[in-house]
């Protein structure tokens, strides 16, 4: 079976969030399980040099944007036994960031456009191409109403992974002409249209064949319209082929017996190893140095949608507590400075580190007790996998992929993996921090027990790239 994986955003080259470790991990999980597996990818100029360096020239065509010929070279590299294609063209891809410019229409459609010329272009015609999110959701739609003439496209079959619905990729249908060269038959209600506007990944859903979300729960929420984000009733007239596989992690990369990142390695038979790592973490923070006060802690992006409006809500009333708090992460302006002007009026309880150090955050993961993530929504997370996967225990808002992993702990029978909580709001989060301080003070062996429990789930990628595979063969 041949698959060709196409993402904006690839770990180690490029990365804004889970979609890129994703395209990383899955790709190479299918590749051990005998899947031929291609990902390409946009060749950004801040991959960094030690990759560039390996990155070969492979060849280069030109293709039409509107009436523009655009260059579009093909570099290549094998690495962990995956093969990789860069679309490389300096106009697109030397930018600064990754998203967020104010061509991002033009660009990702360029991009969509030099994937599909270039698979006959490397010899390559996958059984299934499988695209994710608004950036590359394009290709299905364009394999149907711009390239359906290709006799080599003909069989392919079209997967659309949908990491967050949020961002859909919406712009004026002017675009069908000026960058695609096509048409507006694809401007339709069972196409791509919405409202007055060009909806790229609305496009997508309609034209593949298959369309996955990362976690069964939001699946299912996104059919409604408190998570549907418009598109609810897009996704309910295509409920017949939506279906959620839950993401794992990186196993070899997140390992606390191996972490290179971290000062003290452990496992579930050696938590006074993380116990150090905790003390080695407050030292490095300037910290009390306290094995016994609970070290809460949170690694993200500081957003609404990553329920950060109720953390600001109620921090200052948990800094009342013995505890100290550690919080890693850029975002919303309004949300750092929160953080900041707590660190700075509880200087030895809490640290706003507001930055971005994968280092450090491996660190804060294998040196906390309680991670903290009330997400309002999360297709599916990958934090929470990483904290159980180094005994911290995670505190999480019932939601999306949230809800599918972590076990909230019951106090009769001992059973979970963590904390949660349904209703989103701070009165209901700050109960359950309390619940969770409670037992970390009052019944330390059954904190440990529940350590070990949740150390012991498995969430990497085995099981999803099967899933993936019996999926690929199913269609």
């Amino acid at each position: 079976m041949k698959i060709l994986f196409a993402s904006s955003e690839v770990v180690p080259f490029s990365k804004s969030g889970g979609l890129a470790d994703v395209a990383y991990a899955l790709p190479k999980e299918l590749a051990k399980q005998g899947i031929d597996i291609r990902v390409v990818t946009p060749f950004y100029t801040h991959i960094k040099q030690v990759y560039k360096d390996k990155i070969k020239d492979l060849l280069w065509f030109t293709i039409k944007v509107g009436q523009k010929d655009c260059y579009v070279g093909v570099k290549t590299l094998y690495m962990d036994g995956v093969t990789y294609y860069f679309i490389d063209n300096l106009d697109y891809f030397d930018r600064g960031i990754l998203y967020g410019e104010w061509d991002d229409g033009e660009r990702f459609g360029y991009f969509s456009l030099a994937v599909i010329e270039m698979m006959q272009k490397i010899d390559f015609i996958p059984d299934v191409l499988h695209v994710n999110d608004w950036h590359t959701a394009m290709i299905p739609a364009l394999l149907v109403d711009k390239y359906h003439w290709v006799d080599a496209f003909k069989d392919i079959k079209k997967v659309l992974t949908i990491h967050n619905l949020r961002f859909q990729g919406i712009y004026d249908p002017i675009v069908l002409e000026s960058i695609f060269d096509t048409y507006y038959t694809m401007l339709t209600d069972d196409g791509g249209k919405y409202y007055d506007n060009l909806n790229y990944l609305k496009a997508g859903i309609n034209f593949s064949d298959v369309v996955t979300t990362v976690s069964p729960t939001y699946a299912k929420e996104i059919m409604t319209s408190e998570f549907g984000e418009g598109l609810d009733d897009v996704l309910r007239h295509n409920s017949w082929k939506v279906t959620g596989i839950l993401n794992g992690i990186d196993y070899e990369l997140n390992n606390p017996e191996t972490d290179t990142h971290i000062p003290y390695h452990f496992s579930s038979q050696s938590l006074e190893n993380k116990t150090k790592n905790k003390t080695s973490l407050q030292q490095e923070l300037g910290l009390p140095i306290r094995e016994d006060a609970p070290l809460l802690s949170a690694v993200s992006r500081l957003t609404d949608q990553k329920g950060f409006q109720l953390v600001a809500q109620t921090l200052e009333e948990v800094l009342q507590q013995d505890v100290q708090v550690v919080i890693l992460g850029t975002g919303d302006a309004v949300f750092e400075e929160a953080f900041i002007h707590l660190a700075n009026k509880y200087p030895h309880k809490c640290r706003a580190l507001i930055t971005f150090d994968v280092s450090l955050a491996q660190r804060i993961y294998a040196g906390s007790d309680i991670f903290l993530m009330p997400s309002a929504f999360e297709p599916c997370g990958l934090s929470q996998l990483i904290a159980l996967r180094y005994g911290t225990l995670p505190l999480v808002h019932e939601t999306g992929g949230l809800k599918d992993t972590v076990i909230p702990y019951n106090q009769f029978t001992g059973e979970g993996t963590g904390f949660s909580f349904y209703d989103f709001s701070e009165y209901v989060l700050l109960d359950v921090i309390y619940q969770a301080l409670s037992l970390y003070f009052n019944e330390p062996d059954k904190w440990q027990q529940l350590v070990k429990q949740a150390m012991s789930q498995t969430f990497d990628w085995v099981f999803p790239a099967k899933a993936y595979i019996e999926l690929y063969q199913k269609h």
